[in-house]
């Protein structure tokens, strides 16, 4: 991140933010115990693979349409968490992969998560599949393993385009349970339309913190979200205070003094 316009006030803020977070993330790791309020999607996630597993039908999870990219990346985290659930559970995850590299990391993904449950000889290398990295022919082929395989529960996390509400509508024909979380606010409508579960905004990036319960993740989350209580702060400080002659106007005065020196 460049700091090239950066005035005092800039640099002080960023200063006081990575403080923060970094004092989270050490009490997180010294074993300060740190709330995070339930996500009911991502409680759902341990549901949906024991009902799966009762019914005896494997489940398919769908990074989306995105590369190697953030949002691909905490698709894949929660992939894992799955695959490691399925794995103990002994069910099967489908997890079809629309580019070459996601694919590689996902198999390598998924076979870590068997063999950390002491499965290894359960991982089925042909569960993770590379279809197409054309948009709706990737979509025809998930739409094509959820009705061959019948699916008992689908897992939408990643970047989603008009494929989404394509994918959503075949998975609730054959009765699967669906989880999904995308940071694309556009297809968010169609998910919610067709899914049991959600998970939208800052939720979606928080899964992995949530699901793992990893320190270094859970401090890190925690230290944003009080940053942004701070920031919140200082905004209705500087709101409070902007109409000429309230009490403590100079605090708005010398707010925009700093943020635009030369205005």
């Amino acid at each position: 991140m460049s700091l090239e316009h950066a005035n005092y006030l800039h640099v002080a803020i960023t200063g006081i933010i990575s403080v923060v977070i970094l004092y989270t993330i050490l009490s997180a790791r010294g074993g300060r115990e740190l709330f995070i309020r339930r996500i009911p999607g991502l409680a759902a996630i341990d549901e949906a693979v024991g009902r799966a597993t009762e019914m005896g039908r494997p489940m398919l999870f769908s990074t989306g349409l995105g590369g190697v990219d953030i949002d691909t990346i905490q698709g894949l985290a929660i992939a894992q968490y799955v695959a490691a659930l399925a794995a103990r559970y002994g069910n099967r995850l489908i997890v079809p992969a629309v580019d070459p590299v996601v694919f590689a990391i996902a198999e390598q993904l998924v076979r870590e998560a068997y063999a950390s449950e002491g499965k290894p000889e359960a991982f089925r290398s042909d569960d993770v599949r590379f279809l197409s990295d054309q948009q709706f022919a990737f979509a025809a082929g998930v739409m094509g393993i959820i009705n061959r395989e019948q699916v008992a529960s689908t897992f939408f996390f990643g970047y989603f385009y008009a494929e989404s509400l394509l994918l959503a509508e075949t998975g609730q024909e054959v009765g699967a349970i669906q989880i999904a979380g995308t940071p694309a606010t556009t297809q968010i409508p169609f998910f919610l339309a067709a899914c049991d579960y959600t998970i939208i905004g800052d939720e979606f990036y928080a899964a992995s913190a949530y699901l793992t319960r990893e320190p270094t993740l859970l401090g890190s989350l925690v230290g944003q979200d009080i940053s942004k209580g701070l920031l919140v702060l200082l905004v209705l400080c500087g709101t409070a205070t902007a109409a000429p002659g309230t009490p403590l106007h100079f605090i708005s005065k010398w707010l925009v003094s700093m943020l635009n020196p030369g205005a």
